[in-house]
Order: C-alpha cells, then sequence, then structure tokens
C-alpha cells in the first residue's frame, strides 16, 4: 500500500464584487452593482494512502474502486494515522482486496463535509491514472468518515454505485438525492459520540423518496 500527496488542480468560477482583467483595470462604475465572474485555478493538497490488488496490471481489466473516509481522530499530515480502522487496517494484516482502495487523510481542522470537492478531484485523479471501472466506484466512512459519505454522495449521486455510511449522518433535506444510489448503513444505538438518530433520518429520507437504504 503507498501512501502518497497529490496536488490537484480545479477551475473554479465563483461571483465578485471586483475584477480586472487581462487588458488591465476595469473602469470604475460607481452608479451601480455588476454582476462578475472571477476563474482562477485553486490548489487543494491532500494526502492519502493507495492499494492496488495483487492482480493489478496483469490484464487491462477495470477494477472497482473503493474511497475510505476516516473519522476524526485520524486527521492530520500522519498517513499511519489513516492504517488504524476500515479496510487500511485490513491491508496492513495482509488481506487481499479484489478492488483499488484510495484512503485519503482529512487535514487538521477540517472535516469531510467540507472537502467534498477534494474527495472528487482525487477520484477523478485516480481513475485518469489506473484502471477504474467507473461504473463501480464505492464510497464508505466511518464516524465523520460517515458524514463525508453522505455529504459527498449527495452531492455527486451520479458518480457512485453504492455507499456505505458507518455511524455517520447528514443533512436530511438532501438525502433523497439517493434514490437511485444503494445504501447500506451502519450504527450502534448505544453509541455515544453520534447519536443513532444521525443515520435513522438519512435513511427515512432516503426510503420515502423510493430508494433502497
Amino acid at each position: 500500500m503507498k501512501s502518497m500527496i497529490v496536488t490537484l488542480m480545479a477551475g473554479v468560477t465563483a461571483c465578485a464584487l471586483a475584477a480586472g482583467t487581462e487588458d488591465g483595470p476595469m473602469k470604475p462604475n460607481t452608479d451601480s452593482q455588476r454582476a462578475m465572474k472571477l476563474q482562477r485555478p485553486v490548489v487543494m493538497k491532500i494526502g492519502y494512502l493507495l492499494y492496488l490488488p495483487k492482480d493489478y496490471g496483469k490484464t487491462q481489466d477495470k477494477w472497482p474502486l473503493m474511497i475510505f473516509l476516516h473519522g476524526a481522530g485520524e486527521r492530520g499530515s500522519d498517513l499511519n494515522k489513516v492504517k488504524v480502522h476500515g479496510p487500511p487496517k485490513l491491508i496492513e494484516r495482509g488481506k487481499d482486496l479484489p478492488f483499488i482502495i484510495v484512503s485519503p487523510q482529512c487535514p487538521s481542522g477540517h472535516w469531510w463535509p467540507t472537502k467534498v470537492e477534494t474527495v472528487m478531484a482525487l477520484i477523478d485523479e485516480i481513475v485518469e491514472k489506473y484502471n477504474v471501472d467507473e461504473s463501480r466506484i464505492y464510497l464508505t466512512g466511518l464516524s465523520m468518515g460517515g458524514y463525508g459519505t453522505w455529504a459527498i454522495a449527495c452531492a455527486h449521486p451520479e458518480r457512485f454505485a453504492a455507499i456505505v455510511p458507518i455511524c455517520g449522518g447528514g443533512q436530511p433535506y438532501l438525502a433523497s438525492r439517493l434514490r437511485d444510489v444503494p445504501v447500506w448503513a451502519f450504527h450502534g444505538e448505544k453509541d455515544p459520540v453520534v447519536p443513532v438518530r444521525e443515520s435513522q433520518r438519512m435513511v427515512a429520507v432516503v426510503n420515502a423518496a423510493g430508494g433502497n437504504a
């Protein structure tokens, strides 16, 4: 399993109140507001663990991709922290798994629901570099990673074949977007950190919308 740090470039378009042009500063318009656009590359830097199955590369076959999001305690810049739970832990113990696994590390002071586009940029990078079956991209995470799983999937439901949020939660008003995405949610009833109702609310909305959670 490789430890990697990737710098991702993404184009971002946002509204701005003031901007210049390639020809120099714009003439001031002091009597009204203008609708403006700012477009600049944004640099995203994130470390991650990459696992390729032992048979990867022996053929041109495409492989399923799993994204694993860790909990709050594993944030930072030491990728060894990411190995204490979930698939990275199994891999460290010698388990051979039949899919590509990417386990990014959330920077200190941040949390996964605010890193939606960073994770999506990482997925795009992996798809470009490796033989990934884009119809089989799976997202999972625990605790803070469970919240990230819900948030990222709600923002980009079309990208995922299924999601497995573990002891997480999210914004119920967005959960109906997952009606076409299989959801396998796990949550202990006696969880002392994240109340089980956090998962129950999300699951209820998905099912009410005709989904499968």
